[in-house]
């Protein structure tokens, strides 16, 4: 029973921190003297319906899938690295040296099959994400150094690095300007025209099938192999786990490694499926910070990033509607930012409905789990 209880109240949260989301969202709108109601249904009206037909909005539904991609993999790269006990915050730069590094090879090949250069790219734009996390890894396996400062610090040496080889490395039959690839040819990308006909020639490309491959298999990875067990049982207690004769070290490695590879997945879609090329960028990529956001909503499980990641773009895109009803599209991230501190605080939602529903005996259990500190060392474990 109490599991069940456990499960709903899981359940439960991320749906109320939406709900709070958007009412919270609804008020800092009428505050400002705009009509919340008009605002989103001008937000759901601009994602799902035509406005020429007013019919479904096939090409603004694809989109939606075109956004998401790139998010689940950034989210499933966050929850590995959560779940053995620490914080990936440079998903952005793994992401990004996956985008520069299969346009690379994608520019390298472009009289090469289809089924020759398209998997390398894929492959080496992997890989290079997951020589990016490694490097953390084993600082804090080896070192304890904090990997919270070094990905951040990844993040812009990656943003430069990748930028610098855009501008000085790569071969000038690559550059179109400065500071801009050359589209990569039909052999390399990740659209095809079905799909492109199927939603009325939105980006829709077969990212969106390969971040579904891998929520089943993160899952699997998760819950049905021993590596999964290893890495969550570190991430709980990393101390039993060298006990019980794992090794956190070569875990924290590992999990870091998967992160990274997940991370670079998001950029090789991003590359080779939504824009189709590279370009110098200003900032660190939003997807690795949404990427975060998203996973944590959907409390690091499949199902739950999944329907997150569809959550935040139709939130993106629906945005560009609201300015049609006078309201700046800034909003809408504001909206994110409010759902994203309720889920950040949902300690105080578990207490309230352990309250609620289960009386001042079951939400003083809830309080003394929620802050019982974590006996977690150097060696892996949350912040």
């Amino acid at each position: 029973m109490n599991n069940r209880k456990t499960q709903l109240r899981n359940i439960l949260v991320p749906i109320i921190a939406v709900l709070l989301g958007f009412i919270l969202g609804g008020i800092i709108m009428a505050a400002f003297g705009y009509s919340p109601i008009l605002g989103y249904q001008q937000m759901f009206k601009t994602v799902f319906v035509n406005a020429q037909t007013g019919g479904i909005n096939a090409r603004n539904i694809g989109e939606i899938f075109v956004t998401a991609g790139p998010l689940i993999f950034t989210a499933l790269g966050f929850a590995v690295a959560n779940s053995a006990g620490f914080f990936n915050i440079g998903l952005s730069g793994q992401a990004l040296a996956g985008w520069v590094a299969s346009i690379w090879v994608a520019l390298a090949m472009p009289d090469a099959p289809r089924l020759v250069v398209l998997p390398l790219a894929i492959i080496v734009g992997a890989l290079c994400g997951a020589i990016a996390a490694a490097i953390p890894g084993f600082l804090r396996a080896f070192f304890g150094t904090s990997e919270v400062i070094v990905t951040i610090m990844m993040n812009y040496i990656l943003l430069y690095t990748g930028n610098h080889l855009v501008n000085n490395v790569m071969n000038e039959s690559m550059i179109t300007t400065k500071g801009v690839t050359k589209m990569i040819g039909d052999n390399a990308s990740l659209q095809t025209p079905f799909l492109a006909n199927l939603t009325n020639n939105s980006r829709l490309n077969l990212g969106i099938f390969l971040a579904l491959i891998f929520l089943v298999l993160v899952w699997f990875l998760m819950k049905k192999t021993t590596l999964g067990y290893e890495i969550r049982a570190v991430g709980m207690n990393p101390t039993a786990s060298e006990y019980a004769g794992m090794s956190s070290k070569r875990t924290i490695i590992i999990s870091m490694i998967i992160s990274g590879t997940l991370a670079g997945l998001g950029g090789v879609v991003q590359g080779l499926g939504t824009f189709e090329n590279f370009f110098v960028q200003g900032s660190s990529l939003s997807i690795g910070f949404d990427g975060m956001a998203v996973s944590l909503l959907g409390s690091g499980s499949s199902i739950g990033i999944l329907l997150s990641a569809l959550l935040f773009s139709i939130l993106k895109l629906g945005g560009q509607g609201m300015q049609f009803a006078g309201i700046p599209s800034e909003l809408v991230d504001v909206n994110i930012a409010i759902i994203i501190f309720f889920v950040a605080i949902s300690f105080v939602i578990r207490f309230l409905l352990a309250k609620i529903f289960d009386g001042k005996k079951e939400a003083a259990i809830v309080q003394e789990i929620e802050a019982k500190p974590n006996n977690q060392d150097q060696e892996g474990g949350t912040i």
